[in-house]
């Protein structure tokens, strides 16, 4: 008979050691602390990155994938919220602000609305 028990300990073992690798790298290449800290004006300043997303905003107005755009200026509106002076407050000591938390739950309510209606309500 086969040990379903030993099989399940093994799968759960390599799954621990790869996620663990991955928080081994996380924490090797200071990831979060690098996103938290990102300097906008330099970045939009910066040629390295500029460059390439000038190209790629060119490229999809050329192809007149306004969603895809659309998408992606919301993925940079949240990441530049995320790092504002309002989310870094969320949580003062241990303690989470109930008060800020409904304005964060209805924006991004809204958010994923928004992408779900331009994914699967609208036909190109």
């Amino acid at each position: 008979m086969v040990d379903v028990g030993a099989i399940a300990g093994n799968i759960a073992d390599k799954i621990g050691t790869f996620f663990s690798s991955i928080g081994v790298l996380l924490q090797a290449t200071h990831l979060p602390e690098q996103i938290k800290s990102v300097d906008v004006a330099g970045l939009f300043s910066n040629p390295w990155f500029l460059v390439p997303f000038i190209a790629f905003v060119a490229y999809m107005i050329y192809k007149q994938a306004f969603r895809d755009l659309f998408i992606a200026a919301l993925f940079m509106g949240v990441w530049y919220i995320s790092g504002t002076q309002y989310m870094q407050t969320l949580v003062v000591g241990d303690e989470l602000q109930v008060n800020k938390v409904l304005p964060l739950l209805f924006g991004g309510a809204v958010v994923v609305g928004l992408v779900i209606y331009l994914y699967f309500g609208r036909s190109d």
